[in-house]
């Protein structure tokens, strides 16, 4: 189970910088980039399936209040992703508070993930 729970560490970190490499690389014309979308997704899945291995893990004292916090960004995430990804594809504009919104609160995750022991 460890090396699973690993596997899903390092695809979940590969998620956020997903999201925020490219919100960082378009921070001075803001959008929101399809693979900002991927990214989302994919810290969904690894998050959820990880929520799932954890309590099988050895040693593991889940913070069930700190995953459940980090849960809602991640959809409030995916969902302005979603929402910035299909505006981008119909050619509409994206709000900077859209595009920031998408990148902050996944940098806001991430600063939870690390910070809050």
């Amino acid at each position: 189970m460890t090396i699973l729970f690993n596997i899903l560490v390092f695809l979940h970190v590969v998620g956020a910088a997903m999201i925020v490499g490219y919100w960082i690389a378009t921070m001075r014309t803001p959008t929101v980039h399809p693979r900002q979308r991927d990214g989302a997704f994919l810290q969904l899945l690894t998050g959820i399936a990880m929520m799932g291995v954890l309590p099988f893990l050895p040693d593991s004292d889940p913070n069930y209040a700190k995953l459940g916090i980090k849960l809602v960004v991640a959809v409030v995430v995916a969902v302005l992703a979603v929402i910035g990804a299909r505006r981008v594809k119909q050619g509409q504009p994206v709000s900077t508070g859209l595009a920031h919104g998408v990148g902050g609160l996944a940098l806001l995750n991430v600063a939870i993930a690390t910070l809050w022991q």
